[in-house]
């Protein structure tokens, strides 16, 4: 009985399988045979932008009325309570309560850092805030299932506590630019508002979110139409099938200079997954997209010296790396 309510839940209320249904029925009804390459590409795309739009929507309105009982300010303080690998953690924890993009949260970054945070935990915040949140794992589960979308939640979080330990332990202080250490009003109160007030928050975000997210929708769930019913599956499963050793390491390099974030890049996982594509190696490619992605680390490179972000994209990819084939040596288990 429960397992039934959870598979409707999964499929029918997060997966919105009644909708993919709804989608062919209409293109048939309009004469286009779905079942072709053409049909199953248009069909695709209407299902799963429409989808992702609607959870997309939902979410950022949820997190962001969260996201507003935390302010610069109160973050800060919540953050300085901690010491060593337990501020590492909270740094990491807040971090999921932000639905910011790798670009949106270095000006954060560059907040706490002036506001004498130790380096360690705003690098575990910079590396979870885009990687893993609400969004993500209910997005991921809506495709991929609860085990692996909480694994996935639970290794981000633990790349982004050890990353910015190591980062800690290297005492690189000196290597962070002076602009990202003086100045700044993080220390100004933020005031209360009232429930009305985060509602209104929270539609904004989610008004302005939606504009600036939409266009990688688009493009994602294009590019996740050519793989689902375009690319050969022998070219798949050579680039990216189990048989290529390499086929990690690949998919990391590939997304790292990618510039989306979950939402953007879940079709093209959703089909390279549907193709196949064994789900370290998918994993691994969202991982690298929303956390590597090449804006970001330009933005990134103003703020902080050449060793410091070399250090920090060095440790990032090993650790996606090092995920990336621990997923697909356990993903039977946690399918």
């Amino acid at each position: 009985m429960f397992q039934s309510m959870w598979d409707f839940f999964q499929h029918q209320i997060l997966g919105m399988q009644w909708l993919n249904a709804l989608a062919g029925r209409g293109l048939s009804a309009l004469g286009l045979d779905v079942t072709t390459r053409v049909g199953g590409s248009i069909q695709f795309f209407i299902y799963d932008t429409i989808k992702i739009l609607v959870l997309l929507s939902v979410l950022i309105f949820a997190i962001s009325y969260v996201q507003s009982y935390f302010p610069p300010d109160r973050t800060k303080k919540i953050l300085g309570r901690y010491r060593g690998v337990g501020a590492n953690l909270m740094g990491a924890l807040l971090g999921t309560v932000t639905p910011f993009c790798s670009c949106s949260s270095i000006p954060l970054f560059i907040g706490f850092t002036r506001a004498g945070l130790p380096l360690g935990v705003t690098f575990s915040f910079l590396i979870s805030s885009p990687m893993v949140d609400f969004a993500s794992f209910v997005l991921l589960m809506s495709v991929f299932g609860p085990g692996v979308a909480l694994a996935y939640v639970v290794v981000g979080l633990v790349l982004a506590v050890l990353g910015g330990t190591f980062i800690e332990k290297l005492r690189m202080e000196d290597h962070v630019e002076p602009i990202a250490r003086s100045g700044g009003n993080v220390d100004l109160e933020s005031p209360e508002l009232t429930r009305q007030e985060r509602v209104r928050y929270a539609r904004e975000q989610v008004s302005e979110t939606v504009r600036k997210v939409g266009p990688y929708v688009l493009i994602g769930v294009g590019i996740g139409a050519l793989i689902h019913n375009w690319i050969p599956q022998p070219i798949i499963e050579a680039v990216l099938g189990e048989n290529n050793p390499f086929s990690v390491l690949l998919a990391t390099l590939v997304g790292a200079p990618v510039y989306a974030d979950v939402f953007g890049t879940l079709p093209i996982a959703e089909a390279l997954f549907a193709r196949g594509v064994l789900i370290g190696t998918v994993l691994a490619f969202v991982m690298a997209v929303t956390t590597l992605s090449l804006p970001s680390l330009i933005m990134l490179s103003k703020v902080v010296k050449p060793k410091l972000l070399g250090t920090f994209v060095s440790v990032v990819t090993v650790g996606i790396v090092v995920i990336g084939y621990l997923f697909n040596a356990l993903g039977f288990v946690l399918a």
